[in-house]
């Protein structure tokens, strides 16, 4: 993002881009539920119809409908906090085609167990590359559900064509410094090598570019049906015996094994990038209008602190130090809060994430989407190199979930409940039901007691076990 773009498009005085000609206004995104809940047992209508906390259905896919590594999912609506469920999910598997270099148009897949169980498999598919991908992902709306419902929509096929544009170094025994394969200077391959180049780093560029395109995509749908709403994204894609964990937001995965937990994500919330967000701030002081101070104090400062040394931190600052308070300290606070109660602008308590490009402070003409990124965090599981046991899983949750359970919590009911169900071909769909309920305040329920979830709930599980050892060739 150069300085000249973040000038024209966020900084007010500043030459605004020509305006588009009116077009013909889209119809607005319709409502709905993930394309795999089709023909579960609890109906669209139910979902939404029984609100109250001790009664709202907890709805999965229909048992004769397996999704990839035969993971489970289940969800919850909220209590009330908003007339529909705003979290969305998606998942499937991904076909990454390849141009053969000297060919016109000749196309081959990258995993052509996908296409060759029809009749008439497609010419291309001849490669046999033998390499394939899955995908599963969880959007957590805010504003509306149209932000997390396009995200579900977009975001695979957005992976999609930016893993084809790298795919030749994919396939590559190490990336070439030029895709076309083309070495114009014989040292290329060591300044690559020394540069610790990977395959990987392809997938995570992929990713990155992914969730960028996406975001503009929702930025342009939603301002052409005259919708608003943003939404997190927590993506797990499963690429050549390596699994790619991209988070952008406040969900959450983490591995379980029997004697470990492994976070696989990391929050980003307004008390996580604080530094950033000030930093921001004080590059750009015009974002703020006047109205709010970037520094952060202890609490909010009131009128009798005029003139006394206080407490605060700066964007350069991770510890804290002490200042005379001034007459412009006393503005409202770029971040305010704590914990999951701090918020950005005083609206938003999450500071990544897919679109709000919409998105003002209240009764200001302040935009947030300067402070927001749409750009992951992305962490790489080598599936092959563990030693995968039958009960390890990946747990991927929106923060419904993690409000209420930690960590610990949610691993002691994975060991709990897997290795006595083993021969359960439904134990994983069983298990994301049974990390739902626990959220609702049952009496066995690990939590607090009397401690409830009224936020939308989504679970993935994914089993690693039998997949790990197609990827390392055991």
């Amino acid at each position: 993002m150069s300085a000249g773009w973040f000038r024209r498009r966020f900084l007010p005085g500043e030459p605004l881009p020509a305006p588009r000609p009116p077009g013909p206004r889209a119809s607005p995104v319709p409502y709905r539920r993930p394309r795999f809940l089709r023909g579960s047992s609890s109906s669209p209508g139910a979902a939404d119809a029984s609100r109250r906390p001790d009664s709202r259905p907890v709805r999965s896919p229909a048992r004769g409908r397996t999704l990839p590594w035969n993971a489970g999912y289940a969800e919850i609506i909220n209590a009330e906090k908003s007339e529909f469920n705003e979290d969305q999910a998606a998942c499937g598997k991904l076909c990454i085609r390849r141009c053969e270099f000297g060919a016109e148009e000749e196309w081959l897949t990258l995993c052509p167990e996908e296409v060759s169980s029809y009749p008439a498999a497609p010419w291309w598919v001849r490669g046999q590359l033998g390499k394939s991908g899955h995908y599963w992902a969880l959007f957590d709306g805010h504003g509306g559900p149209a932000a997390a419902i396009l995200a579900a929509n977009t975001l695979h096929s957005c992976l999609r064509r930016q893993l084809e544009a790298v795919v030749e170094g994919l396939v590559a025994t190490q990336p070439p410094m030029h895709l076309n394969g083309r070495c114009i200077c014989p040292s290329d391959p060591q300044f690559v090598e020394e540069k610790g180049i990977r395959a990987e780093d392809l997938v995570i560029g992929a990713l990155e570019s992914a969730f960028q395109e996406c975001d503009e995509v929702i930025g342009r749908e939603l301002e052409a049906s005259g919708q608003v709403g943003g939404c997190t994204a927590l993506v797990a894609v499963s690429l050549q015996g390596k699994l790619y964990v991209a988070n952008a937001g406040d969900s959450r995965a983490i591995l379980v094994r029997r004697d470990e937990i492994r976070p696989l994500s990391f929050e980003f919330t307004p008390e996580t990038e604080r530094q950033r967000i000030q930093q921001l701030a004080f590059v750009y002081p015009e974002l703020l209008a006047g109205e709010f101070t970037r520094l952060e104090f202890p609490r909010r400062l009131k009128g009798d602190d005029l003139g006394q040394k206080v407490l605060f931190r700066d964007h350069h600052m991770s510890g804290w130090s002490y200042k005379r308070v001034e007459k412009s300290d006393l503005k409202y606070p770029l971040i305010h809060g704590q914990g999951r109660q701090a918020r950005l602008l005083g609206t938003l308590a999450v500071s990544r994430g897919l679109g709000d490009h919409q998105l003002r402070v209240l009764d200001t003409n302040i935009q947030l989407k300067p402070f927001l990124l749409s750009v992951p965090q992305v962490t790489v599981l080598d599936v092959g190199q563990l030693e995968l046991q039958e009960d390890d899983v990946v747990v991927m949750a929106t923060d419904g979930l993690w409000d209420v359970l930690s960590n610990e919590q949610v691993a002691w009911l994975v060991r709990s409940f897997l290795p006595g169900n083993q021969e359960d071909p439904h134990r994983f769909l069983k298990l994301a039901q049974m990390l739902i309920h626990s959220t609702q305040g049952k009496e066995d329920s690990p939590t607090e007691e009397g401690q409830v979830s009224y936020d939308d709930v989504s679970v993935f599980v994914i089993p690693l076990h039998s997949q790990g050892q197609e990827s390392s060739g055991h």
